[in-house]
């Protein structure tokens, strides 16, 4: 099982991006899926989850300016990204709660990260 995200880059404050995350693989099926940040020097945390149900959370700190979504057709999800601020900076990791064929429980699986740089 793999998850590949993308869209990552450098953008000014009040732009936008959408990363993407897709999970490929011996996939049975996939629970909830997400999106955590680390800026340097900080702990991860997390930025938006989405159940396979479609219920979503968010950090308090991107209420009203992410959005979060995903498409189980395709084992994907998304972050679009609007009004972005310097303090967003980050490597954002995606991440999958699933079962993989062959396995009795789920596990946690996490992409490699895409870096946002919001910077004038």
């Amino acid at each position: 099982v793999q998850l590949q995200a993308s869209g990552g880059g450098l953008v000014q404050p009040g732009g936008s991006l959408r990363l993407s995350c897709a999970a490929s693989g011996s996939i049975f099926s996939i629970n909830a899926m997400g999106w955590y940040r680390q800026a340097p020097g900080k702990q991860r945390d997390m930025v938006a989850t989405i159940t396979s149900g479609g219920n979503t959370n968010y950090a308090d700190s991107v209420k009203g300016r992410f959005t979060i979504s995903r498409d189980n057709a395709k084992n994907t999800v998304y972050l679009q990204m609007n009004s972005l601020k310097p303090e967003d900076t980050a490597v954002y990791y995606c991440h999958a709660d699933l079962y993989a064929y062959g396995s009795f429980e789920a596990k946690d699986y996490w992409g490699k990260g895409t870096l946002v740089t919001v910077s004038s």
